[in-house]
């Protein structure tokens, strides 16, 4: 991504920032909503879905439903009404299926379910403005269930509460389970993106379904870094749900997480573009305006990517703007570098070149190097 455009004149609020995504489906299009402004993107799919056309626990109760008509059908996901719908066509009970659907109280949580819904020649009774299942079950419980058969597609997300509570309510529940949630076959993009957020080489995390957040730690609880995992997720790197059920995983591990208001993939891109240049500090460096990102700097708004190790350097540099940092401090901070003081001379003659601006990173003879604060910000960040 070494592009040298000044990011925000040119759409990229995330020039400079790493994020991973997370996703099995639709991965192509959050990719490139996050690459058009600018991120440089990491996909390793967490999990795999797999269709049940062939599955005979779906058929049973598809046939099941045809033969004993539900009370309500709830529609929860449009691939999953869609998919649905075709694997009845595939077994020859798709008209079935569709007229016994005519018949009863069939609720869609939100729009594109609504679409399905319609596109298969039906009509919803009735969807919620907020496409919560909340929502839904509040209408369910308000119109009482007892005695009543709820029939409900499935779709691999947890519904936490949902089916208890109709069943509390005297409801009969039956799930319609369309697709499953497996591991993906080839683990070693998720462990490699595992490492690239041990490492803090990714700046955010984006989870579009709750199976892939519990995926990814489930497999760091394997490798045995499911701590590391949490430590990372809790500080330095920003794990952004598509919406509140998304993120039930990590919340259950302690993790705080971010969400946009409307739960879209361009949303969640949007809540990045603000979040991640606002956790980026902007400091005042001999005369220039220098903000540190994930993989770059920006330099009066120009974007300057940086090596590896000049990143880890200039960020122990930051954390006390204007403070000398001796060279063993530094070395410290250079990822795999031994014991030899000459590799943060070397880092920082490439750190400096990438920067463009050699004046920003001042040499203090037998002490170390500091940022050049400009000395009006002294008393603000010289504590830093």
């Amino acid at each position: 991504m070494g592009n040298n455009t000044k990011p925000h004149a040119t759409g990229q609020p995330l020039a400079g920032f790493t994020v991973g995504v997370t996703a099995a489906r639709r991965a192509d299009e959050l990719g490139a909503l996050l690459e058009r402004r600018g991120a440089n993107v990491l996909h390793a799919p967490a999990l795999r879905i797999v269709p049940l056309a062939d599955d005979s626990e779906l058929l049973a109760a598809t046939k099941e439903l045809i033969d004993h008509a539900p009370d309500v059908v709830v529609a929860t996901t449009a691939i999953g009404f869609r998919g649905w719908v075709e694997a009845a066509d595939g077994w020859g009970i798709g008209e079935d299926l569709l007229s016994r659907l005519r018949g009863v109280e069939l609720l869609a949580r939100g729009p594109k379910v609504k679409g399905a819904i319609r596109a298969a020649g039906l009509t919803e009774s009735w969807s919620p403005a907020s496409e919560s299942m909340a929502e839904v079950l509040d209408r369910l419980l308000d119109e009482g269930v007892a005695g009543r058969r709820v029939a409900l597609q499935l779709h691999g997300e947890p519904l936490p509460g949902f089916i208890e509570a109709l069943r509390a309510g005297g409801a009969e529940v039956v799930g319609v389970p369309v697709y499953r949630w497996m591991p993906p076959e080839d683990l070693t993009p998720v462990d490699r993106l595992l490492d690239a957020v041990l490492a803090r080489g990714v700046d955010a995390l984006t989870f579009t379904s709750a199976p892939a957040a519990a995926s990814l730690l489930t497999r760091a609880a394997e490798r045995g870094q499911e701590a590391d995992l949490l430590a990372a997720l809790e500080h330095e790197v920003l794990p952004a749900c598509v919406g509140p059920v998304t993120a039930l995983p990590l919340q259950a591990q302690g993790v705080t997480t971010v969400s946009p208001e409307r739960f879209r993939l361009g949303p969640l891109v949007q809540l990045l573009c603000v979040e991640l240049p606002a956790r980026s500090r902007t400091l005042p460096i001999a005369g220039h305006q220098l903000q540190i990102r994930g993989h770059a700097a920006l330099v009066d708004g120009d974007l300057r990517p940086v090596p590896p190790a000049g990143m880890a350097l200039l960020r122990a540099l930051a954390r006390r703007p204007g403070w000398v940092v001796s060279r063993a401090d530094l070395l410290r901070a250079l990822p795999g570098a031994g014991r030899d003081e000459h590799a943060v001379e070397t880092a920082m003659a490439r750190l400096r070149a990438a920067l463009g601006v050699p004046k920003v990173i001042q040499t203090v003879v037998k002490r170390g190097y500091r940022l050049a604060l400009d000395p009006a910000s002294d008393a603000k960040y010289g504590d830093g």
